[in-house]
């Protein structure tokens, strides 16, 4: 596969002419929402292997080999690859990657002269390939995962010539804005109206809370539970998960949370399962935190369940 964005000509004396190096600028390193978009993508990855004993951790360390890059294809694209599980030696890696990103540009629908990505950039751990791949592969398999928007870093490309290296600078972006990406962003980092709920007279309060738990207890009635007390009966989490799939119409296996939940440490697993299932279900509760319902924290609790109602008040 050919080097992104690298054109390599000898001349008479061995020096590689026309050849081209891009570079991440130091300072976008730093960049919050490049290490967003970075701490998204790993998180993704990490939930998406995770039935697979698979933890990545950097994005440039633990996707050069192919190995990663490898399970998320065969995961969701259900393309099974004869290549070796673990690669050793760098000819080996660099023959698994290139079979790899060849059925990944193949069901992508792109081609190697237009992919962002290559053989050579990707095993080098090139970060800018590497976060294009990765967007593209979300846009493809999972559109509803919200990324930063605009994300864009300052990228040094470097070309030698016949007079000497020649140097430019550029904006790169690697996400742009997106319709369903833009409302989810700005839904979740606005001002909750439950936050301003939350500043008027309790006797306001209590009319929102009632009428969330009609619409709670309405849609549990078939499971034949009854909240009388939304400050406290979410804390361990088991109602929670139970109305979500009640909502969204499916089944969370009981081996994935306590049903009857042991100490804080049990609770919190449960409660942060059901804040990642409405995440990734596009609700903007990215902001709370699990702990907090935990500790009975009323608007975090009243919140999550806002946007619940929010989204099946009308089912």
């Amino acid at each position: 596969m050919a080097d992104y964005g690298a054109e390599e000509k000898k001349d008479e004396f061995g020096n590689l002419q026309g050849a081209e190096r891009r570079f991440i600028q130091p300072t976008s390193l730093g960049d919050p929402k490049l290490n967003k978009l970075k701490e998204v993508l790993v998180d993704w990855i990490n939930k998406t292997l995770q039935v697979e004993h698979i933890v990545v951790r950097s994005l440039e360390e633990d996707l050069y080999d192919g190995l990663v890059l490898h399970h998320l294809l065969r995961r969701l694209a259900g393309v099974q690859l004869h290549v070796e599980e673990i690669a050793l030696s760098t000819d080996v890696q660099i023959r698994k990657l290139d079979v790899i990103l060849t059925a990944l540009n193949e069901t992508l629908e792109l081609n190697e002269e237009t992919a962002k990505w290559s053989v050579k950039l990707i095993h080098s751990k090139d970060l800018l390939s590497t976060l294009h791949l990765l967007v593209a592969i979300v846009r493809r398999f999972q559109p509803d995962l919200v990324l930063p928007v605009n994300v864009n870093v300052e990228v040094i490309q470097c070309e030698v010539t016949k007079s000497g290296i020649k140097a430019d600078k550029q904006t790169e972006f690697i996400t742009f804005q997106s319709d369903s990406g833009e409302e989810l962003e700005r839904e979740s980092t606005k001002e909750c109206p439950i936050d301003e709920l939350f500043k008027l007279e309790a006797h306001k309060i209590e009319t929102v809370k009632k009428a969330i738990l009609h619409f709670v207890n309405k849609n549990m009635s078939s499971l034949g539970l009854n909240v009388t007390d939304v400050d406290k009966q979410f804390a361990d989490g088991v109602i929670l998960l139970l109305l979500i799939g009640q909502l969204e119409d499916f089944f969370i296996p009981l081996c994935d949370f306590f049903l009857c939940p042991v100490g804080s440490s049990e609770m919190l697993h449960n409660v942060t399962l059901a804040l990642d299932l409405l995440i990734d279900r596009g609700l903007p509760v990215q902001s709370i935190d699990p702990q907090d319902i935990v500790s009975q924290d009323v608007p975090a609790t009243v919140k999550v369940l806002y946007y619940l109602f929010k989204k099946h008040k009308h089912k």
